[in-house]
């Protein structure tokens, strides 16, 4: 009963195969009598379930567009006999009926569909890259910090890579530092520093465009300045300022010391009155003579300076067009000039 019952589960196809008598019965010792009585209502039981299969079995809803079951529809329609062909029998190493695509995909489960509508959703799969590599890949230096070594080390590196990439397309380098100082005057850095940058701009065979947002301060505005001569720019409510260099704090130098380090700043302050004097187009004796105080401009007095070449002001250009001359204004107003006595 036992054998019985395990053919019934086993074998649910229309059709069977059974090994000789012999050898079944050599594998399970059984009498040959026994196997042929099995094989009797094996064959019974499946035709019993053939029979009864369509009344008894519930059919699940078939969903009209999913294409694996319209494909699976139309075969079956045309030729049922394909489908009950057993693709392992034949020694193929497709799975069974997924050969009847051309190209078998995977289909979303219904969780898969289903939509959040949480913030979560739009929350991107891999982390952003850093703001300066995304500035970087426009072509893009800021200098936002003080002149330190680290800010130095990074805007060096960055000139010298936009030029590998490209040494014919313009740089952008906007600039919003105190240069080696503080706010407070007190110096963070050595000049070098900004002397390095300056010989980096020096050294590239791209246009560089020079932006000033929020301050320009000593080096730094001095790099505004060394712009390719009509693309230095400045933001309209930006500072630039021009002041000697500052002698680090000497703590407990011996006074030698702090005569050379006076020294070197003469010397520092007089190579960036050279430079300064160079790219505004002044002389310089009149840029020594406002350097000797902090020297503030502002977006105006800065372009009649000749640090700059022209105020991002938007629609600036139209603004001033519009404006009438001093003249026409009073003749509009009716005044008359007055003779002189």
């Amino acid at each position: 009963m036992a054998a019985t019952s395990c053919f019934q589960v086993v074998l649910p196809l229309t059709t069977c195969s059974f090994p000789s008598s012999t050898s079944y019965s050599k594998s399970i010792k059984l009498k040959p009598n026994t196997i042929d009585n099995l094989r009797i209502k094996c064959f019974a039981s499946i035709n019993a379930r053939n029979s009864s299969s369509s009344s008894n079995i519930p059919m699940p809803p078939i969903n009209p567009k999913d294409p694996f079951l319209s494909k699976l529809a139309s075969i079956a329609a045309t030729s049922p006999d394909s489908l009950l062909q057993d693709s392992h029998a034949s020694g193929s190493d497709t799975p069974p009926y997924l050969d009847i695509f051309e190209s078998p995909k995977l289909m979303a489960t219904p969780a898969q569909v289903e939509r959040s509508v949480s913030y979560n959703e739009h929350r991107p799969r891999t982390p952003p890259p850093d703001l300066p590599s995304l500035l970087l890949h426009g072509r893009i230096v800021y200098i936002g910090m003080p002149l330190v070594a680290a800010v130095t080390e990074l805007v060096v590196a960055e000139l010298m890579y936009l030029q590998w990439m490209d040494p014919k397309a313009p740089i952008y380098i906007y600039i919003n530092s105190t240069g080696t100082t503080r706010d407070d005057g007190e110096s963070v850095g050595m000049e070098t520093e900004g002397f390095a940058i300056y010989d980096s701009m020096m050294q590239l065979k791209n246009e560089i465009h020079t932006v000033a947002v929020g301050a320009a301060i000593g080096q730094a505005c001095l790099l505004l300045a060394a712009g390719t001569k009509g693309h230095r720019y400045m933001m309209p409510h930006a500072k630039a300022m021009i002041q000697q260099p500052r002698v680090p704090s000497s703590g407990l130098m011996p006074a030698s010391d702090v005569l050379i380090r006076a020294k070197e700043a003469v010397i520092n302050r007089d190579v960036l009155t050279e430079l300064l004097a160079k790219h505004t187009g002044n002389s310089v004796e009149a840029v020594a003579n406002v350097m000797k105080r902090p020297f503030y401009m502002d977006s105006r007095r800065a372009k009649e300076f000749g640090v700059i070449d022209k105020i991002l002001w938007q629609g600036q250009e139209k603004i001033m067009a519009d404006v009438m001359p001093p003249e026409d204004w009073d003749k509009s107003a009716g005044i008359k000039v007055a003779d002189p006595f």
